[in-house]
């Protein structure tokens, strides 16, 4: 029997890449799909219904349900009917996975407003608009029989991109950022009903090679034993644990997953403080501290660079 026998999962951006790997292995796990995809390209112009429909029809010969979508995240009452339809296909509903994503480059003071709102919209706008309204489904299904516990799944992608910062990706950095946040929140709120977990891949798209010419050498490396560390494939297995009932007690975590490692990551947290004995600061008092007593001895930033270079 598989971990996720019996589970019905919505996957968004399922038609290539991650979510391809994504809904193949929880259909291995014996989980019916609704696979989203729009079908167009990296950009998010263009779409193609058969992108779906072939995932789908990939997963259905290894034996479980599975039906094509192709609205898009961005849409509010679409995200409603997404989840309408997987739970009118299948009488229920146990996990979103929110993978969908576009990139629209550009240094800040050359980008237009319509790349950054284009680009908030499908990953943060989209990541809400799901999670709003299965959030709803969950709360609706959890109070009718509060026996089942936290019995829903929520798994967001989020990118080194915004939690260490990538030159040229000010919209895309920003909506991945913000998807770590609010699955922080979101776990507060729906931990009576559901598990709302992060995850941060590092692995070979489209997002990562045709969007970006200059990443597709590093991500066609292989370690020295040959293994192919940004092979998509690899970030599957997590996405699966973390939609299983084996993973019911994470709740609000963000895991960086590249090859055969798995890193728990943490958000904001103090550092070190100042004080100025009961007495309000003053610029001329912060000039004299701050960078001698507040930022001394801090640690080096982690950056998007040397993230990659340690796993070399």
């Amino acid at each position: 029997m598989g971990m996720l026998e019996r589970k019905v999962a919505i996957i968004t951006g399922a038609g290539r890449g991650l979510g391809r790997e994504e809904a193949l292995l929880m259909a291995k796990e014996g989980c019916n799909l609704v696979v989203n995809d729009l079908g167009g390209s990296f950009d998010g112009s263009g779409a193609e219904t058969k992108v779906a429909d072939e995932i789908a029809e990939e997963c259905k010969k290894l034996g479980v349900k599975a039906v094509g979508n192709y609205d898009s995240v961005t849409d509010f009452n679409k995200a409603k009917a997404m989840i309408d339809q997987a739970v009118s296909e299948y009488g229920k509903l146990d996990i979103v996975v929110n993978n969908a994503g576009i990139l629209r480059d550009r240094m800040l003071f050359n980008m237009t407003e319509k790349e950054f709102d284009d680009v908030i919209a499908v990953h943060l706008k989209g990541t809400f608009n799901m999670t709003r309204h299965v959030a709803a489904y969950f709360r609706e299904e959890g109070k009718a029989a509060p026996d089942k516990g936290n019995f829903g799944r929520v798994i967001n992608t989020a990118s080194d991109a915004g939690l260490l910062g990538n030159v040229g990706q000010t919209n895309y950095g920003a909506a991945k950022a913000g998807i770590a946040a609010f699955t922080n929140i979101a776990s507060m709120e729906l931990k009576k009903y559901a598990t709302v977990n992060c995850i941060v891949p590092v692995a070979r798209t489209r997002l990562t090679t045709d969007a970006t010419p200059t990443m597709v050498g590093t991500m066609s490396m292989k370690d020295k034993r040959g293994f192919d560390i940004f092979n998509p494939v690899n970030v599957a297995p997590l996405v699966v644990f973390l939609a299983s009932d084996k993973a019911k007690e994470i709740n609000g975590e963000v895991f960086r997953v590249v090859g055969d490692r798995v890193f728990s990551l943490i958000g904001w947290t103090t550092y070190k403080q100042i004080d100025n004995n009961g007495a309000t600061f003053t610029p001329q008092i912060l000039a004299e501290r701050v960078e001698k007593e507040l930022l001394e001895g801090k640690p080096k930033k982690e950056t998007l660079a040397s993230s990659l270079a340690s796993l070399m």
